[in-house]
Order: structure tokens, then sequence, then C-alpha cells
């Protein structure tokens, strides 16, 4: 069995209800300034010229393959996405390069920046 194969027989009820594959807005709110924790934004160039992140890495998805190298294995590497499906890829694609501190968030860049707003930042 390789080992794309192997991680996916190991997501069953107990690995998604546990959510040990996924990180909230919450979890990414008292992250952020981290040095431990890496926020990777896997959206598009597109996207990224319309709304950015600036304290996350960019590598859009479909280069993550050819830009992995660039992602250090000694940090946690939080993928995101617009909608939540292309972190939940780029989650199970690092975990089966080898990097042991990996999860996806669980909400979309819409929510996402909700949290930027006075409110939520003043409490940050």
């Amino acid at each position: 069995m390789d080992v794309l194969s192997e991680m996916i027989s190991k997501m069953d009820f107990e690995f998604f209800g546990s959510g040990q594959h996924g990180m909230s807005v919450e979890g990414m709110r008292k992250n952020l300034g981290n040095d431990h924790f890496l926020f990777l934004d896997v959206r598009t160039n597109e996207e990224v010229s319309h709304v950015s992140f600036p304290f996350a890495k960019h590598i859009p998805l479909n280069e993550l393959p050819n830009r992995l190298g660039e992602l250090p294995k000694d940090k946690f590497v939080v993928a995101f996405c617009s909608s939540v499906f292309r972190g939940a890829i780029a989650y199970t694609y690092l975990l089966s390069q080898g990097y042991e501190e990996v999860k996806a968030l669980t909400v979309n860049s819409e929510d996402m920046t909700k949290m930027f707003k006075p409110g939520p930042l003043y409490k940050s």
C-alpha cells in the first residue's frame, strides 16, 4: 500500500470526529504570531491579488509539488484556501510528503476575514 492510500485508510470516524485534521478560526487566532506555526495560503494568484493575508506564505496548490522545499519540516503548517477544499488537499499532500505537524483550517477565507475586524483584533 502506498503512503497516500495508507493515510486515507486511517481517516475514519474517530479521526474526523476528534478534529485532529483541522484548526478552527479561533485556533488560528491563538497561533498567529507564534513562530512555530506557518500558515500556508494555497489559493490561486488571481485570488490573492484581490484579497491577501500578509501573515501567510502563499503557494498555489498547483505549484506545491514543485515548491515543497520552501516549507520547513520543523514548523507546524496550517493550509487554507477560500473554501476549505484545497486546504484539505494540501493537508493530505503534506502528510504524504513526510510533514508531521500539519492541519487544514476548517473555515473559509470569508470567515477568516471576520477575525480582522476591530473587535476581534482588539481581543487578540
